[in-house]
């Protein structure tokens, strides 16, 4: 800070030549038609020797501070905050940095030597096998998406979904019913089953009774299809496959603990009409319901 006072009180040279020693007030002294002139790009100095006046830029140096063009900063002059900046410590450089020879280390044993395996507590038992399990996790727990008969009618009624078409996953995706987050496909719910009034088609991984019901009353039909995970994507995203350079896969029949859960395997690509059920599948169903 002292040095920039300085910088800004003490000038070596003076590039302005209109400097002048004066004996009078400047008020006196110069003229009406100079004191309106731009202002000086130098900074003003205040001497010992007398007092000075630019006839120039009208500036003088009987303020006895800093110039209104003048700036108490530079670029030259931006430092960082004490303390903002830490050096890193060097080790193993001598004894006076006081992280010399063992640095801070230690005389001998296994800390000094290298490091341990994450968890090692020496020997004893460590903290994960000392605490009880707890739980587990189902590796074939499958998720599906629930979307409502109401939204549904609601989304017929505002033209993006054809009523007149087989309405499947995608189609359901395209229109904003799900979201990104699928999972394993979408459970078809009974909610706003009072708004289905007209025969739709649909073709879902999983069903409600009370959903199936009330389509089945408009005169429409639900199909419970199976995908994969493979097959979902290349019934979602085909255009991800076009883009690989790949063909799309063929579609995969349902494990044995599925079987009974799904009506038919799922078609690819996605498909535009719905496939009849038979009166075997119709007894089937309705033994299975009852």
């Amino acid at each position: 800070m002292l040095r920039r006072k300085l910088a800004s009180l003490v000038s070596a040279s003076r590039i302005c030549n209109g400097w002048t020693k004066i004996n009078k007030p400047i008020s006196q002294t110069a003229p009406k038609q100079l004191l309106s002139t731009q202002p000086c790009r130098t900074s003003l100095s205040n001497g010992a020797l007398g007092s000075y006046y630019c006839w120039s830029c009208s500036h003088s140096n009987q303020n006895r501070g800093y110039s209104s063009s003048s700036s108490l900063l530079a670029l030259n002059d931006l430092r960082d905050n004490r303390g903002s900046r830490k050096q890193k410590t060097r080790k193993g450089r001598g004894i006076g940095s006081g992280k010399g020879k063992t640095a801070g280390r230690g005389h001998k044993g296994q800390k000094a030597r290298g490091t341990m395996k994450f968890g090692f507590e020496g020997g004893q038992t460590p903290l994960r096998r000392r605490l009880p399990k707890r739980g587990f996790k189902n590796p074939f727990s499958l998720t599906f998406q629930p979307v409502g008969l109401g939204k549904i009618a609601k989304l017929i009624n505002a033209g993006k979904i054809d009523s007149s078409e087989l309405i499947t996953m995608k189609t359901l995706k395209d229109a904003g019913a799900v979201g990104k987050q699928i999972g394993d496909g979408i459970r078809l719910m009974g909610r706003g089953a009072e708004h289905i009034e007209w025969p739709i088609h649909l073709e879902v991984s999983r069903v409600t009774v009370r959903a199936k019901a009330a389509v089945e009353a408009a005169g429409g039909s639900v199909r419970r299809v199976y995908y994969n995970k493979l097959g979902l994507r290349a019934l979602l995203k085909p255009e991800w496959f076009e883009k690989k350079g790949r063909l799309l896969p063929k579609a995969a029949r349902p494990p044995p603990k599925q079987r009974d859960k799904v009506d038919s395997i799922g078609r690819l690509p996605a498909p535009s009409k719905p496939i009849p059920f038979t009166n075997e599948e119709k007894e089937a169903m309705s033994a299975s319901l009852a």
